[in-house]
Parts: C-alpha cells; structure tokens; sequence
C-alpha cells in the first residue's frame, strides 16, 4: 500500500543536525537510546525533537574502535555502560565512586576526538583552561 505524497515522513537533512557540546552528553544520549531500543522502541534517524548528526551506533562504533586499538580498556566499557544507564557521572564527592569516576574521565577524553572528528561533538574541547584561567607564553630561548 503506497503512501500519499502528503502523508510521506519528512526527515531532517544533516545541515540542520545540532551536534553535541560534549563526549558525556552524546554517551547519555546513545545510551538512553539502546536502552528504548531494548526495550521495544523503533528508532530511526531525524525523527527526535532534535536532529542529531549520529546514529546511536555511530557512538558504538568510536567506543568499539578505541577498544579494538587498546586506547580503553574492557574496564572503562564496562563504567561507561553502568553510570550510561544511570544517566549520570560519577560523583567525585562520594568516595566509593572515585575509581569509577578516573575510568570514567580517562573514558571519556579518549572518546572525546574521534566524536569530533566525525562532527559528533562541537563543544570546547575537553581538558582545556576553563574561563577566566591565565595562559602564561611559552619563555623563548635565552630569555
């Protein structure tokens, strides 16, 4: 049965996709969506109230390679799917939560470059000064 020309769904084009500000925010996303997607929810790109640039296998896919070039660990997986279906971080004021939380930071720097390299991730780069910090220049030679 064919649909009419009205009716037809109208997906988002990527131009107007809104990329994520961090590594942590596009793994609650992706995260949030495997667990629709187990529980019996039909995903399908550009359909959200947002347009995201990225398939939640997209996010997968980086985390999946940076485990197959042994950037992370089975252990960093491991933290990143556990506090993901949370849908929170580590807290560093909770003292049981703090190794967590070191596998979670290392996890998440090392996701951070292969999600903006696939324009995943717009935001400031993670690690940088924070605002307002002094940047001192490098001492030239001699000085």
């Amino acid at each position: 049965m064919p649909i009419a020309p009205g009716r037809a769904p109208v997906l988002g084009t990527l131009a107007r996709a809104e990329p994520f500000a961090s590594a942590e925010e596009a793994w609650f996303w992706t995260m949030a969506a495997l667990i629709a997607r187990q529980d019996g929810a039909r995903l399908s790109a550009a359909r959200g109230s947002v347009i995201r640039p990225c398939e939640p296998d997209d996010v997968v896919k980086c985390l999946d390679r940076l485990y197959r070039q042994r950037r992370i660990e089975l252990s960093h997986a491991r933290i990143l799917r556990l506090w993901g279906e949370r849908g929170t971080a580590p807290n560093p004021r909770i003292p049981s939560e703090r190794g967590d939380l070191r596998l979670w930071r290392e996890a998440m720097e090392r996701l951070d470059f292969p999600l903006r390299q696939k324009g995943i991730v717009a935001g400031p780069p993670r690690g940088l000064a924070p605002e307002g910090a002094d940047i001192l220049p490098f001492p030239a030679r001699g000085a």
